[in-house]
């Protein structure tokens, strides 16, 4: 059941069938004592009930997702997620609104409950023995309030600064041919930056970079850190380059830029897990969309985002 049809974007029995088929491989698990396949069908469509003599509560497959106690029709939560995991640069709630036919506060809400079943948690260290992971940091979109400048003693960059002025910092890692790993960092000096380099690599792997002075001393920590000179018009030597993170911040920004124009910076970690997971599950690693879709949908067991909590 990795893939889509175009009957679940229809029809809601069909849409729930798919469900419990994907949440359910083994038969109804009740949501509120784990029992499995110990249930029986009651009304209304798509309640059961658990058998288990302590429990004898009733649940459905949405329960504990983002789709829980929803009003939107459960075929359009499926053609939401199917259209958020296959837009490359991501889709905008205007035309989540448009597409689903559904108010846009509603479209809003529901793709950030869609980009908190993209986020992943407890992954082990990128890297390896003989692999390469590239690190780089870059700045998007204005922060809420101006960051002091080191080298002006703690006093606000000047009006008209280039460079990370009040901008957000991110910084990520990137294993070559694999998978992405992004953080939005209060500021990106050495002590953050190292930290996470140190937390999310492990030390058997070649640590490739530019030649920014946050990295200085990295190659105390790895097998190898290699570098190469921007500032000299020196993109690539070899296998050392930083091509792999700069192509991921591309199709970021585009689509930050192009497609959701604004993020305010506490959302900005979600946008981040968004195109996190569309690199980490992109086709040159052989998942497709509806197997995308369906990696999603698996990731939303207990992630309850409310209208609340992403305000």
């Amino acid at each position: 059941m990795d893939t889509f049809s175009e009957e679940y974007f229809r029809n809601d029995d069909a849409a729930r069938a798919y469900l419990e088929a994907l949440r359910w491989p083994s038969g109804p698990v009740c949501a509120h004592c784990g029992s499995i396949s110990h249930a029986y069908a009651i009304k209304p469509a798509g309640t059961y009930r658990c058998a288990e003599p302590e429990c004898r509560k009733n649940f459905t497959v949405t329960m504990n997702t983002p789709m829980e106690r929803s009003h939107i029709a459960l075929h359009k939560w499926l053609l939401a997620f199917h259209l958020m995991v296959s837009s490359k640069k991501g889709i905008s709630a205007h035309q989540l609104h448009r597409t689903l036919k559904i108010t846009y506060r509603s479209a809003w809400f529901m793709a950030h409950r869609v980009r908190e079943c993209m986020r992943t948690g407890g992954l082990g260290p990128l890297g390896g023995e003989g692999k390469i992971v590239e690190a780089d940091e870059t700045y998007y979109g204005k922060t809420g309030e101006p960051r002091p400048s080191r080298q002006r003693k703690g006093r606000p960059y000047k009006a008209g600064s280039r460079g990370p002025r009040d901008k957000r910092p991110i910084v990520a890692l990137v294993e070559r041919g694999g998978k992405v790993r992004t953080f939005h960092v209060p500021v990106a000096n050495k002590e953050n930056v190292m930290t996470i380099v140190n937390e999310n690599v492990l030390k058997e792997s070649r640590l490739h970079t530019d030649e920014s002075r946050l990295y200085t001393g990295a190659d105390q920590h790895f097998a190898a850190h290699e570098t190469v000179k921007h500032s000299a018009h020196e993109y690539a030597r070899g296998d050392v380059h930083t091509n792999s993170a700069e192509g991921y911040f591309s199709i970021f920004k585009r689509g930050m830029t192009g497609v959701y124009q604004h993020c305010a910076e506490k959302h900005l970690h979600r946008y981040l897990a968004e195109y996190d997971f569309r690199y980490n599950t992109r086709s040159k690693l052989g998942i497709e969309d509806g197997e995308r879709a369906a990696l999603a949908i698996k990731n939303s067991t207990g992630k309850r985002l409310t209208y609340r909590q992403s305000n």
